[in-house]
């Protein structure tokens, strides 16, 4: 790890969270502003973080996994630092507002952000927001709240969620003839997931290749076309499980299952228990 600190003007946060937050919680481990003042180059590597930055003024690069990205005014940065990376001004001097944080599952999320088609480097629809709760982030951090830590997570949550967002932000305001397709089809599941459905079969319905089907649903929607019928499914199931007298055998055949033992497999590996123990819990 090497930085110049001659070659930069920075205020920063130093966090220190509670043993509680660290086991259960989005955790906040450094924020700050920092303004170049010469040219100058950080490096970091095997940190147990990731790094949010924003480019208030100015430009750079960031060196990570291998490649080197330019940076600008209104460039927003997402990494995992426990690669390695480095980020240095050009002659052009940068401004950055920055936060370190972690959480158990933070490794999982960033894998998910970029499964979805997250860039480490992206410009940003709203670069307000983004600075807004850093701003936010930095307020709480140095207040004396008894609930700090709750706070900070409730403000990572959300620029993690907004940063998720921005894989399916729609370039143009209005669907892509692609993406209409997609939300057509979502549509159709909607309306059919009881029905038996392939993908060779709504390939051929909305004259899409079933490989590229695949691919560009699990991006848009989070879950594969399979993986989201058989929610449609699980979720109808419960509804009738609680608020029915429906046999399961008739909730299987309702919900589109093609028998009670595989409903009850898949019902059990998705709610980690039986129908008739999910029904006996939730029944008045």
């Amino acid at each position: 790890m090497s930085d110049n600190l001659l070659s930069n003007d920075s205020s920063r946060i130093l966090y220190t969270p509670s043993a509680f937050a660290k086991q259960a919680l989005l955790h906040l481990q450094e924020t700050g502003i920092l303004h170049a003042t010469s040219p100058h180059t950080s490096r970091r590597e095997e940190l147990s973080s990731l790094l949010f930055f924003i480019v208030l003024s100015g430009e750079g690069l960031l060196s990570y996994s291998g490649e080197t990205y330019p940076l600008k005014t209104g460039d927003c940065v997402l990494i995992d630092c426990r690669k390695p990376y480095s980020h240095s001004t050009s002659v052009n001097l940068w401004s950055l507002q920055w936060v370190h944080f972690y959480g158990n599952h933070v490794s999982e999320i960033y894998a998910k952000y970029l499964q979805r088609g997250g860039k480490c480097c992206f410009c940003p629809h709203n670069f307000d927001t983004y600075r807004e709760l850093l701003t936010e982030i930095s307020q709480i951090a140095r207040g004396t709240d008894s609930i700090r830590d709750m706070l900070l997570c409730e403000k990572l949550t959300s620029l993690l969620t907004l940063i998720m967002k921005e894989t399916t932000q729609i370039e143009s305001g209005h669907l892509s003839a692609g993406r209409e397709t997609l939300h057509n089809l979502k549509d159709y599941l909607d309306m059919h997931y009881t029905e038996k459905l392939s993908l060779d079969d709504l390939s051929a319905r909305f004259f899409i290749n079933k490989f590229y089907l695949t691919r560009v649903f699990k991006e848009q929607f989070g879950l594969s076309v399979n993986n989201y019928i058989i929610g449609k499914r699980i979720t109808n199931a419960k509804e009738l499980l609680r608020f029915s007298d429906m046999s399961i055998e008739e909730i299987a055949g309702e919900c589109g299952f093609s028998d009670a033992n595989y409903f009850s497999r898949i019902f059990k590996k998705i709610e980690g228990i039986t129908p008739g123990a999910f029904r006996h819990n939730w029944r008045p």
